[in-house]
């Protein structure tokens, strides 16, 4: 059905007797002219006929192309539109969540009482600006953008902005810190295996032996180890939020086969005689979900529960990094979790270690990547690069020896000499004295 304009200031029909129309109620009220009719779109007033033409024209072509936004729904603020629109329908894993809350709590105190259609890219960027005033790390912020680019793109989908503002050029959201990963030296590795508590000591060594993260060694069920074949299944990790404890798949919800080296299977085999696998049951994933898991997990608390992240670094890996010298003591009334701040130095050092080691070895950066569980190659050879010291040598001795090395009898190649070619004047010359 095609729109039409409607004149609310006069009747639709003449009078009969005089053939005029009539004045409505309405009359030199408002906007005189209402365009209506047009599928998906609200109705809109105007004062002049031409402007209400244009309108129509406009709204039934974008209307049939599924373009057409209305103004008046972008007045929503962002507040408004993140917490009762946005918000309720995003779904993952309780981490992943309260990573969302905590961006949306930092954008709406800088930008929740802002409408949509006012945020333009010279008001991002003023945010983004302020943001790293606070001070917050760059690539906080650019988490946080991120989150607020996700935000927006789903309102130019609900037709309340026509497009997302951060896509801007002028809008340069903060990259994440590109630092070299740091290995740790082989015998802090090995004081580290002696600090650490011996029930813990295996999260050492499947974290340096076999590059699993922290949650991936936390998770690492009896089933999940095949001796025979001599690899480790990374099916599953545990996480926690607010000491609730949880499984849910490896990184990037990708499972993998890593490769076990003997001295590993010994360890594990060592760990399950004197702390055998304790059955597990943990929710998956999310905190609405009714599906609970079982698992013989390797590693447990003393009463046989899943491990805390938090309390492993309070109260089991900070503790070893001070007794194996890495970082000072808490000063004295400190309370628990107050240990100098050490990020270099966090579990996922070994994870670096682990890569090291491999590529100095010089196994294949595309097994390394399998092993790791990055999505390509590319990403192993971003972070990890920097640890390969004999990358390029083949290069170097082939163009070496192409221009290093010269033939023992080398002769130069000269070309057989031309005849002379004699002038017209010689020619005669030489004809006369015949």
């Amino acid at each position: 059905m095609a729109g039409y304009i409607e004149d609310r200031w006069l009747n639709k029909r003449p009078d009969p007797t005089t053939g005029k129309r009539k004045r409505t109620d309405r009359y030199g009220k408002g906007k005189r002219y209402k365009v209506a009719g047009i599928p998906g779109v609200r109705d809109r007033a105007f004062d002049t006929l031409a402007d209400a033409k244009a309108w129509k024209a406009k709204a039934e072509h974008e209307s049939r192309a599924g373009d057409f936004y209305d103004p008046r729904k972008g007045t929503i603020t962002l507040r408004e539109y993140a917490e009762q629109h946005w918000r309720p329908g995003k779904h993952g894993a309780p981490k992943t969540l309260k990573n969302i809350d905590d961006h949306l709590a930092h954008l709406l105190r800088e930008l929740g009482a802002v409408q949509l259609h006012a945020l333009t890219p010279q008001r991002l960027r003023a945010a983004i600006a302020n943001l790293l005033a606070v001070p917050l790390a760059g690539s906080y912020v650019g988490r946080m953008m991120s989150t607020l680019s996700s935000v927006l793109e789903v309102a130019v989908d609900d037709k309340r902005i026509p497009r997302n503002p951060m896509r801007s050029r002028s809008v340069v959201i903060p990259a994440d810190s590109k630092e070299k990963r740091e290995a740790w030296p082989l015998e802090r590795v090995a004081h580290m295996r002696e600090a650490i508590s011996a029930r813990y000591r295996l999260v050492l060594v499947l974290g340096v032996g076999c590059g699993l993260r922290k949650g991936e060694a936390l998770g690492l069920s009896a089933d999940d180890v095949d001796f025979a074949a001599g690899v480790i299944h990374v099916r599953r990790q545990v996480q926690s939020e607010s000491a609730r404890r949880y499984f849910r798949l490896p990184k990037g919800n990708k499972t993998r086969v890593v490769d076990m080296p003997p001295t590993v299977a010994v360890a594990i085999r060592e760990h399950m005689a004197q702390w055998p696998p304790c059955m597990v049951e943990l929710p998956w994933a999310t905190k609405h979900a009714t599906d609970r898991q079982k698992h013989p997990l390797l590693i447990t608390t003393k009463v046989g529960t899943a491990v805390c992240h938090g309390k492993f670094d309070t109260n089991i890996w900070k503790p070893a990094l001070v007794r194996a010298g890495v970082i000072p003591p808490k000063p004295k009334g400190a309370k628990a979790w107050q240990y100098e701040a050490s990020p270099k130095d966090g579990f996922h050092v070994l994870r670096h270690t682990y890569a090291s080691l491999q590529l100095e070895a010089g196994e294949s950066v595309v097994t390394l990547a399998q092993w790791l569980g990055h999505e390509s190659p590319n990403i192993t050879l971003e972070h990890y690069a920097h640890f390969m010291p004999q990358a390029g040598a083949k290069g170097r001795a082939a163009v070496d020896k192409l221009l290093g090395e010269r033939p023992a009898a080398e002769t130069p190649h000269r070309l057989p000499k031309r005849p002379r070619l004699r002038s017209n004047k010689v020619k005669m010359q030489v004809r006369r004295a015949r």
